[in-house]
């Protein structure tokens, strides 16, 4: 039970895998259970490194299906820049620096509800991305994220020019 007083909501995201995706796009398959089989809880495909920029709409996103968001632990090596918290929809969300790797980002509602999210990099083409997504939400996936990454043929770096 939820000592936040908030009511918890039940509404999950829809299934936009087979879509066209497009950078900015978040895919997710949030199990609110405690029994999560699956690795991963769903897939975001950023428009760039810039957290300020990139994750508002994502956490609005989420606050919209599941309530609030508290806290989102990302890698900081993989940001321009790591802010401590960011103001979304008049509420602060505090940014926690995990040495999580720059394919996932660590999503906290309430006080024990944790999503990990795989991070689909800005430089990846559409193909790619939407593979990547279908995998990370199959609800059986047992493949971590840096490995889907690999197998979809999606790099973490850039392509060099």
């Amino acid at each position: 039970m939820s000592d936040s007083g908030s009511p918890r909501v039940t509404r999950l995201l829809p299934d936009a895998v087979h879509q066209a995706v497009k950078p900015g796009t978040a895919v997710v398959r949030l199990q609110t259970t405690h029994d999560r089989r699956g690795v991963l809880d769903g897939a975001w495909w950023p428009c760039s490194r810039d957290v300020a920029a990139e994750l508002p709409a994502l956490i609005s996103a989420l606050t919209e299906y599941l309530g609030p968001v508290t806290r989102v632990g990302l890698d900081a090596a993989a940001w321009d820049t790591l802010p401590t918290r960011l103001l979304v929809d008049d509420r602060v969300v505090h940014i926690d620096s995990f040495p999580v790797g720059d394919d996932t980002v660590l999503v906290t509602r309430g006080d024990q509800d944790h999503f990990s999210l795989l991070v689909i990099p800005p430089h990846a083409t559409p193909e790619a991305a939407r593979t990547a997504m279908a995998e990370a939400v199959r609800a059986d996936n047992l493949t971590r994220a840096e490995q889907i990454l690999i197998n979809t043929g999606t790099d973490r770096a850039a392509p060099k020019t």
